[in-house]
């Protein structure tokens, strides 16, 4: 009799935090309950009701709306650094660790200086240069600031794979490199890749919601959930729902990515 297959616990648990999320940004980029940018004097700090279900922040706006559009807003930023992160750090680490040698030295060396910063000290380096209050800027500085960390995943697992008999017979055959390097060996990088992009993905997330909670991320009237925790701060105990919906978001989408990558391993 086969066996059936079994998952991990929290793969399951992370699929079903994630699936949640991703379809409440969905519902979100087209619908909300209330205009997330309409102020109503009547309802400011308004506790959650069946009519603001997690009530309405210090210039009347609905929570939920705006926690909505929020998300959307922190998945879509996160969503494009991973993709230029992940993309440019596969391109450098794929390179670098195959033909190793002195371009190997040199951009690996360049990739330390960079990768001793941390992330969000960078991404703020680079708004400061491309300027603030633009969302692409935002995008560009943080995935700029990743490239560093995929690249040397990336370039490890290369120098592991490249000197392994199939890819040794495959040059003997005479296989073009681009064809060794992305169809041999690249291929072989998915788990490890895979879960870095869902860690990455994370803490993309978080360098979003914090840049946003300084003033240098996604700027007024457009939502983020970071800039609501930094409007939501001096209400912590008048309307402690103000801060602890968009906190909870931010947990919740963190939380979900995190047991979907460790169920992968």
């Amino acid at each position: 009799m086969k066996k059936r297959k079994t998952y991990p616990p929290n793969l399951i648990i992370g699929v079903i935090i994630t699936s949640v999320m991703i379809l409440m940004i969905l519902v979100g980029f087209f619908y909300t309950p209330y205009d997330p940018t309409k102020m109503d004097s009547s309802v400011k700090l308004a506790a959650p009701s069946l009519e603001h279900i997690m009530g309405c922040d210090n210039f009347g706006r609905d929570i939920f709306s705006r926690v909505l559009k929020g998300m959307g807003n922190t998945f879509l930023i996160a969503f494009a650094t991973i993709v230029i992160g992940a993309a440019s750090g596969v391109l450098i680490g794929a390179f670098t660790g195959y033909f190793g040698g002195w371009l190997d030295e040199i951009v690996m060396r360049i990739n330390d200086v960079v990768f001793a910063f941390p992330s969000i000290l960078l991404a703020l380096v680079f708004v400061s240069i491309f300027g603030t209050g633009n969302k692409y800027n935002v995008v560009w500085a943080l995935g700029i600031a990743f490239i560093p960390s995929f690249a040397r995943i990336v370039r490890g697992e290369f120098i592991k794979y490249r000197d392994m008999d199939y890819v040794k017979s495959a040059k003997l055959a005479g296989v073009p490199t681009l064809r060794i390097i992305f169809v041999h060996i690249l291929p072989n990088t998915a788990t490890v890749l895979t879960s870095s992009i869902m860690i990455g993905f994370n803490n993309a997330v978080l360098a979003e919601a914090g840049m946003s909670y300084l003033g240098i991320g996604v700027q007024p009237p457009d939502a983020s959930l970071g800039s609501m925790l930094s409007e939501a701060q001096s209400y912590l105990f008048s309307a402690p729902g103000y801060a602890i919906f968009p906190g909870l978001m931010i947990i919740l989408l963190v939380l979900g990515f995190s047991l979907v990558a460790d169920g992968l391993k």
